[in-house]
């Protein structure tokens, strides 16, 4: 059964994404996705959810 992981990241520039990317998956967690949370008034989001996922070992 899969498990999920998602880290809230509130800058959302190149190196924290890779810095968090790096982190997890080499923790064992595999990436699924990022979602974006858009601001009306920016055209950047500001702020981001990345997914992980892995097997339950359990």
């Amino acid at each position: 059964m899969p498990v999920y992981k998602v880290v809230e990241v509130s800058s959302v520039a190149e190196d924290t994404l890779e810095e968090i990317l790096n982190e997890w998956t080499a923790k064992g967690w595999r990436f699924d996705g990022m979602q974006f949370a858009m601001r009306e008034s920016s055209k950047r989001p500001s702020m981001a959810f990345v997914i992980f996922t892995r097997e339950d070992t359990q």
